[in-house]
């Protein structure tokens, strides 16, 4: 079992992180994180080469997240809410999934053959809607051709760290469990 986890949060030590730390504790197999703030990706810069070629044109990190995806049992996107989305930095790293976008709607392939399971953490320590960052990674997700099956959501992040939250670690549980049932 391959469990590849993006996440989208700058502080190494924050309630993302945690979380993650936490999930990954619990995982069966391997498992790979991506930090968005710490790894050689650039973001779409739409020059379209996708459109019609298999892969991107933009030579940097990504193509090694793009074995991972392929690779991966199950697929994870960890971010703070900030202004109630998914983190810049994130978006920036997932834009390159256009790729993927363009492959199934453009030139009609199937770019990610493998189906996995998807779960989304996603930590708010403020006010902001929690829909619109569900809604992206939800989409980023099914554009990896992982379902999303659990969510995590740990609210007043800056009143209790996350991981002291009773509910949300019942939630980090059941989404581990999800991730590592073989079906």
């Amino acid at each position: 079992m391959k469990t590849l986890i993006f996440i989208g949060s700058p502080r190494k030590k924050g309630n993302t992180s945690s979380l993650v730390e936490e999930l990954v504790r619990r995982l069966e197999g391997e498992t790979k994180i991506v930090r968005a703030y710490d790894c050689n990706v650039r973001a779409c810069i739409d020059c379209r080469f996708c459109w019609k070629n298999t892969g991107c044109s933009i030579k940097d990190g990504m193509q090694e997240i793009y074995e991972d995806i392929q690779e991966a049992d199950n697929i994870v996107i960890a971010s703070p809410m900030y202004f109630s989305e998914l983190t810049g930095q994130l978006l920036a790293v997932l834009s390159r999934l256009q790729t993927f976008w363009c492959a199934k709607y453009f030139r009609h392939e199937e770019p990610v053959p493998k189906k996995k399971k998807g779960g989304i953490i996603i930590v708010r320590g403020g006010d902001g809607e929690l829909k619109k960052a569900e809604d992206t990674a939800k989409t980023l997700l099914r554009d990896m051709n992982a379902k999303p099956l659990g969510l995590v959501f740990a609210d007043k992040s800056d009143e209790i760290a996350s991981v002291d939250n009773k509910d949300v670690m019942a939630d980090l549980m059941k989404l581990a469990e999800t991730l590592n049932r073989r079906d």
